[in-house]
């Protein structure tokens, strides 16, 4: 950003994510700094203060009558969530408290935010955010029909429709690559894979959990339940799948990668993960029984870091280098 100086007495103060405001011994201690602080962040339209409340405080105690601005160009909204997002790593970080009611703030903004996408920019897990989601919208609130991604796609709540016509497509070519059939449903490849192995079975394409109307409760004598879950569950790509083996073919022969440490790294990952359905089962039997329920867990997490390495892989570049400035 272009930083421009500006006259302090157009600057006005923050509408501020900070329950309880600019915090006193902070001005004091920068005031006292010999360090020349960063720019403040201003909304154009508004002239509030988006990051730099303490900054514009230690000015006018200076007696300071400009001070370097960068202005950021957006909604009020989007500047309220621009200030979060550089607050949750800032030198003086929001707490709990004011993360929380961030959260709700941009909740009942009505904007159609994911849970796990407020998460990010508020600092929260996304349980947390869900919690948060059911106590502060009203019993009347209408429930939106798709959801802001972290990587700012709209993806929609319920996949019926996806669901149907994915099963159209392949009914009538069965050629298609998962890919292609996501891409022309609108649905992400986890949903496609399922909709075809439901099929396969002799299955509607739509599970019972989707359809309205009360669920009767399952039987035992029926089997496991489906183990699908909605696209938000979506365990991702199978990696025996012919995507997959290319694509990481593809990435050994790549020298920006194979030539690298942390590129060789990555690629031995990526090979380990590789398993299927036939190795994963013949391992599952060869471990010891008294400790599958540990490994489990271990997995677990495993995946959990996997799938936050893929969202963040996934995130504009502009999100992931937030500045972390005073």
């Amino acid at each position: 950003m272009t930083v421009e100086t500006v006259r302090i007495d157009r600057i006005r103060p923050a509408d501020s994510p900070r329950l309880d405001g600019e915090d006193p011994d902070h001005i004091r201690l920068l005031a006292e700094s010999d360090a020349t602080l960063p720019p403040i962040l201003v909304h154009r339209e508004s002239m509030r203060v988006i990051d730099g409340m303490h900054r514009l405080r230690v000015a006018q105690l200076r007696g300071d009558t400009e001070v370097p601005v960068e202005f950021f160009d957006g909604t009020e909204l989007e500047a309220f969530i621009r200030a979060v997002q550089l607050n949750v790593t800032h030198g003086l970080p929001l707490s709990l408290a004011d993360r929380e009611s961030a959260a709700a703030r941009i909740l009942e903004s009505g904007d159609s935010w994911s849970d796990r996408a407020i998460a990010r920019m508020t600092g929260l897990s996304a349980p947390t955010v869900a919690r948060i989601r059911a106590r502060s919208l009203p019993d009347d609130h209408a429930e939106a029909q798709s959801r802001i991604g972290r990587d700012g796609r709209v993806r929609p709540l319920n996949t019926t429709a996806g669901r149907l016509r994915a099963g159209e497509l392949i009914a009538s070519e069965p050629n298609l690559s998962l890919r292609e059939i996501a891409r022309r449903a609108g649905i992400s490849v986890g949903t496609a894979r399922d909709v075809r192995k439901r099929l396969s079975r002799g299955e509607d394409p739509i599970p019972a959990r989707f359809l309205p109307g009360p669920h009767p409760a399952p039987d035992p004598a029926a089997g496991p339940l489906d183990p699908s879950g909605p696209p938000a569950a979506d365990p991702g790509p199978d990696p025996m799948d012919g995507s997959y083996v290319s694509d990481l073919n593809s990435l050994q022969k790549d020298p920006s990668l194979r030539l690298t440490g942390s590129g060789r790294f990555l690629l031995r990952w990526l090979s380990f993960h590789a398993i299927s359905q036939e190795n994963r089962a013949s391992l599952i039997r060869s471990l010891p029984a008294h400790n599958k329920a540990r490994i489990a867990y271990m997995a677990k997490c495993c995946s959990r870091w996997w799938a936050e390495f893929a969202n963040d892989l996934e995130q504009p570049q502009e999100l992931r280098d937030i500045p972390k400035t005073g």
